[in-house]
Order: C-alpha cells, then structure tokens, then sequence
C-alpha cells in the first residue's frame, strides 16, 4: 500500500513538473535571446527592438502575426529572418553562425543544415563526379529560408511585412509553428 501511495505521489510531481515546463520560460538558450514584442508602425514596418539591445544579445526573436522570426547582428550586419529551419522546422535561434566560404551561415541546431544570413541559400557539400579528382565543394540548393529586410532608423530596429506572394520552404514550418511553436523551442 505504501507503494502505491509513493508511485502515485511521484506521478503527480512529475505532472507538476512537466506543467511548469509546459507554460514556463520558452526562449532561454545559452545566447541570450529574448523574444521581442513586434509592434506595427504607421509606415507599414514592424519594430522588433532597440539598436543597441541586439547588438549585445546578438540575436533576437519576435512574432509578426504569430509567425516566429529571428534577427541577427552578425559582423556589423542586421539579418532577419524565419525562425524555423526549412528543413524539419528546428529553432534556428539556437543555431552557431559559421563561415563558409565567406558567406555568414546560421546552422541548423537539429540537423546542421547550413542556411545563409544574406539570402535565405540552403547549402549543402557536393562532388562533382566529372571532375578527375573530386573534391567537395560548396554548393546552393537555391534559396529555401525566408529572410526579412531590415530597417534601422534612430536606434531601433525594423523589419518589413513578409511578402507572401512568393513562398519559400521555410513558409511550411513557420506556419505550423504559427501557435504554440515556441513550445517545441
């Protein structure tokens, strides 16, 4: 009997614990991003956050219309774009920026797609089988990632409205993600 009344207490803290997780903090990571509070401007651009705030945490994330949107400030440079990778919709806020051959790339935390901060390029290490000797090299997939231009004026940060006119494989995963993807973060 005592048994049971000790499994039943350890389910139920495990309950309580897994609820915490559940509605607590959901964009903490070891890079100090915070999620912004986009707010409409008369001129049709969105406010994502002050200058100066980015540029230290070196990445932000916010919601325009629920979709979820990193901004980056990389080597001077303010990049936005959707926050879940194109391929299986990891948080490309956790991801590393690398160079790869001169172009700033943020890597997918899940599966290390490598997608670059300029424009939205998937890339990918290929061997061209022609060649007589192989080697591997950088190649684009073509651009798979939403970006989103961005703006700076008198210290705070700006992005446009997405045009959705075009899609991009990114569009798939930010939809989903639209209501409660910052739970999967």
């Amino acid at each position: 009997m005592l048994d049971l009344i000790i499994l039943t207490l350890h389910f139920f803290i495990c309950f309580l614990i897994s609820i915490a997780i559940w509605y607590g903090p959901k964009d903490v990571d070891s890079h100090s991003s915070s999620t912004g509070g986009a707010e409409m401007e008369p001129d049709g651009l969105i406010f994502i956050g002050k200058e100066e705030d980015i540029k230290k945490s070196q990445r932000i994330t916010a919601k325009i219309d629920g979709r979820e949107i990193v901004v980056f400030y990389h080597e001077g440079k303010f990049h936005a774009l959707d926050s879940r990778c194109y391929h299986e919709g990891g948080p490309l806020c956790r991801g590393e920026i690398e160079d790869i051959d001169g172009q700033a790339c943020i890597v997918c935390p899940w599966h290390k797609f490598k997608i670059t901060l300029e424009t939205g390029e998937g890339l990918y290490e290929g061997i061209n089988p022609q060649e007589p000797s192989p080697t591997p090299k950088w190649q684009s997939k073509g651009v798979k990632q939403r970006i989103h231009k961005v703006t700076i004026d008198n210290g705070n940060v700006y992005v446009s409205p997405p045009d959705f006119s075009v899609s991009f494989d990114s569009d798939y995963f930010a939809e989903k993600y639209k209501s409660g993807g910052e739970l999967a973060i």
